[in-house]
């Protein structure tokens, strides 16, 4: 039995600002020690382009005011990474983890976060792998799963976002995580292909919070 727990919190659905805001909040208390625990917060976003450190301006196809004539927000964040999207039917998992309670090495952490994700696949029945030189997870070629982090103090923030059954449009608008010709896929559509049963959001939230647990040696509890 893990000695230590995971406290999962599920926003729901809520505006990235907001959602941006709760991370930072719990980051901090992490930090402080005020949280004794790590977090596993989940969320659905309605439609933003988030640009990360790397990201070039090349890799955004559409103007600031087009996108917001469609209702689409621009944020700039202090993750790392270039510009990705985050739509409804996508599920963002931000895990707020203390690397001085695990490995204090920011590329072992993303190689955690792509194993955690690759572990809730396999619990809903889809395999899922690495692509070298690219951080991630992908399907034959295609790519399911954005990962950007930050973390200051060895807390991190900031994390991935996960394509269940979102319909992709969005991502029209830019160049994902700045590689050329990347095809992004879904978990739905990568299921009905494979003739899988088509897990709901419910199914792939359960998924990923138990990815995460076991992938980082910790017991699941709720958020207090």
């Amino acid at each position: 039995m893990a000695d230590n727990e995971l406290w999962v919190w599920d926003l729901g659905t809520m505006e990235y600002d907001a959602a941006y805001a709760v991370q930072r909040d719990t980051a901090r208390r992490r930090i402080s020690g005020e949280l004794a625990e790590d977090v596993l917060l989940l969320v659905e976003h309605p439609a933003v382009v988030t640009l990360g450190r790397r990201t070039k301006p090349a890799h955004v196809l559409a103007s600031p005011e087009y996108l917001g004539a469609l209702g689409i927000l621009l944020r700039d964040v202090e993750r790392g990474g270039d510009v990705t999207i985050h739509e409804p039917g996508q599920l963002v998992a931000y895990p707020i983890i203390d690397l001085k309670r695990h490995t204090k090495d920011l590329h072992w952490y993303l190689r955690q976060v792509e194993a955690s994700v690759i572990r809730a696949l396999e619990l809903v029945g889809l395999e899922s792998e690495r692509t070298a030189g690219l951080t991630g997870v992908w399907r034959d070629g295609r790519k399911l799963a954005s990962i950007g982090v930050h973390a200051r103090d060895w807390v991190t923030w900031h994390g991935v976002a996960l394509n269940v059954h979102n319909d992709l449009s969005t991502f029209a608008h830019i160049v994902p995580c700045g590689i050329d010709q990347v095809t992004m896929t879904t978990v739905a559509r990568e299921c009905a292909q494979a003739g899988l049963a088509v897990p709901d959001m419910s199914a792939v939230r359960d998924a990923v919070v138990r990815g995460f647990a076991e992938t980082f040696t910790l017991r699941v509890g709720n958020m207090p």
